[in-house]
């Protein structure tokens, strides 16, 4: 990594030289440059050609980008003409001296390990990247334990040994969970203890004051309205297509999109229990007799299920139709085609 000379044309000179010696050894690489006499800065780096190359302003003296950090971590001036230069101050090599000192020949990192490959300097990165002469280069282990380690540390790899410490690791990150299991355990015991004290707080006040549950009826009320009231009306065209006994997979279904749909939790579970025919109201309950009141169901006032073949009739819709054919909170009738939005 050696610094350039006092002019830019010192430089070209210095690479064009560099150039004709052949390739680049990197372990000998301040031999290569030994046709300029910069003695003194070899001694102040201790290093060979350019890496990452940045020059002082004025003077245009080059030097590596890490050498020169270093040194002005210690001094705030040029190493070879003492001219005051800040980190601040330096700027990148001009374009034809990077080039230059791209497309020098350069051995391989790896030549003492067996690589005979010869290559350019902008190439040596991603060559070492894939030297299948690179000690360092991660390999897997051919003995069955899976473990990838650099290709030097195979000779002494141990399977056994390896395999020991991974189970050694897992033990204890199962101990460390079993920890942790156990402290959510406790704490879940705790939080149901609480629970039910605030059940029971919540018994004694209602007792003491029976104003509390028609508040509580209150505000649920208001939270099923608001939500039916988000649905958009919709019209079924083909009665003819209700599935009356959908299976657990497709009430699964209508299930998740009743709460995305904004549903209040406390009446999901009954809406999904009342989507099948057994929990229908007499008038519903069987074909025929769905069959007798078909002129009513223009009378329902139903609400679509967003993005399903399915709508809810809720109670608080429907006073208007006799108990026979609705129930609470409201009816959920799934179809296989024929449900349209009212725009």
């Amino acid at each position: 990594m050696l610094p350039s000379g006092t002019s830019t044309g010192v430089q070209d000179a210095t690479l064009t030289a560099v150039l004709r010696t052949g390739p680049w050894d990197p372990r000998g690489r301040q031999g290569i440059w030994a046709t300029r006499d910069e003695s003194h800065m070899w001694v102040r780096f201790g290093c060979g050609v350019l890496e990452e190359p940045v020059q002082a302003p004025h003077c245009e003296h080059a030097f590596c980008n890490a050498c020169i950090t270093q040194w002005f971590s210690q001094q705030q001036i040029c190493p070879v003409d003492r001219t005051v230069v800040t980190l601040a101050h330096l700027r990148p090599v001009p374009r034809i001296m990077r080039n230059m000192l791209s497309k020098l020949q350069i051995t391989c990192d790896n030549a003492e390990f067996g690589c005979k490959s010869v290559l350019r300097l902008d190439q040596l990165q991603s060559h070492l990247k894939d030297c299948e002469h690179n000690p360092k280069r991660p390999v897997m282990c051919e003995e069955g334990c899976g473990l990838e380690m650099p290709k030097d540390e195979v000779a002494d790899h141990n399977c056994i040994k390896h395999l020991r410490g991974v189970v050694q690791q897992q033990q204890g990150k199962i101990a460390e969970l079993e920890k942790t299991a156990a402290e959510h355990k406790h704490q879940l015991a705790e939080q149901k203890r609480d629970i039910q004290l605030l059940k029971a707080y919540m018994r004694a006040i209602r007792s003491a004051n029976p104003n509390m549950q028609n508040l509580e009826e209150t505000i649920e009320y208001n939270e099923i309205l608001e939500w039916v009231n988000s649905l958009q009306p919709a019209r079924v065209t083909r009665w003819g297509g209700m599935i009356s006994t959908p299976d657990a997979v497709l009430q699964a279904v209508i299930k998740r999109s009743l709460i995305d749909s904004g549903c209040p939790l406390s009446i999901v579970n009954d809406l999904i229990e009342n989507a099948h025919e057994r929990n229908w109201p007499q008038g519903l309950a069987t074909l025929e007799t769905r069959q007798m009141n078909r002129r009513y169901y223009e009378n329902y006032v139903a609400k679509r299920i967003p993005g399903k073949q399915a709508v809810v009739v809720m109670a608080c819709e429907n006073q208007h139709m006799g108990e026979d054919m609705i129930l609470e909170p409201g009816l959920v009738m799934i179809f296989a085609h024929g449900v349209e939005e009212i725009l």
